[in-house]
């Protein structure tokens, strides 16, 4: 089983650094574009705030969220907010999520998320975790995949790896940053591609950050992976 309690710590201390960051910029600052395409950097807060409520939804039994259409409306209806409204929104629903975290329950039961999917309860604040440090990468403010914590990015790329495993339009796939490897892709007793890359060029590939260029690839050319 996941670790729960101490993912969320981690959400805490990565919600921490995200908030001290965002809290150096300025009204105009959030109004600006993001590196998600179409998505301003308040479209990115209030996506954080409102994934963490979702979350506590997931947590207590109920849906994730309403609809895909209710989580857009909110997102757009809340990103042209200035700087304060966005940071205490962000603390305010981080806040409720730790108390939902802190609430005895039963971590090995399932839960369900969105569009179906399932996953144990323990894994939860591991999501939110990736959440909060990706979308800080996301806003282009200083935070980028090199800063994130060692740990995060083993974790994460383990999670990417085992998401896209079994995939048929991926190729079977060997990963490695020369230290440790993954596999991923269609089942096969060899991979017929091996890719090569510092940690956070591999992550960035796989979370669909960054194109791949700096990744060396040998057996063929670099897999294309579905959207996450």
């Amino acid at each position: 089983m996941m670790d729960h309690a101490h993912d969320l710590a981690s959400v805490r201390d990565a919600t921490d650094r995200l908030l001290t960051a965002v809290g150096k910029l300025d009204n105009a600052s959030v109004t600006e574009s993001s590196r998600l395409p179409g998505w301003s950097r308040g479209h990115v807060l209030a996506h954080l705030a409102r994934n963490a409520d979702a979350l506590v939804n997931v947590l207590e039994g109920r849906p994730m969220y309403v609809s895909g259409e209710a989580r857009d409306a909110d997102i757009e209806r809340n990103a042209p907010r200035p700087l304060d409204a966005q940071l205490a929104d962000v603390r305010e629903s981080a806040a409720r999520f730790q108390d939902a975290g802190a609430a005895p329950a039963d971590w090995s039961r399932t839960v369900e998320l969105r569009n179906g999917v399932t996953d144990s309860a323990s894994r939860v604040p591991f999501r939110r975790w990736a959440e909060v440090e990706l979308h800080h990468v996301d806003l282009g403010i200083g935070y980028e995949l090199e800063d994130l914590p060692a740990e995060f990015t083993e974790r994460e790329t383990d999670f990417l790896a085992a998401r896209f495993a079994g995939h048929p339009d991926v190729p079977p796939t060997r990963l490695t940053d020369g230290t440790r490897a993954w596999r991923t892709g269609r089942d096969a007793e060899a991979a017929e591609v091996t890719v090569t890359g510092p940690p956070a060029d591999l992550l960035g590939w796989l979370a669909g950050r960054r194109a791949g260029a700096a990744l060396t690839v040998e057996g063929g050319a670099l897999p294309t992976l579905p959207p996450l």
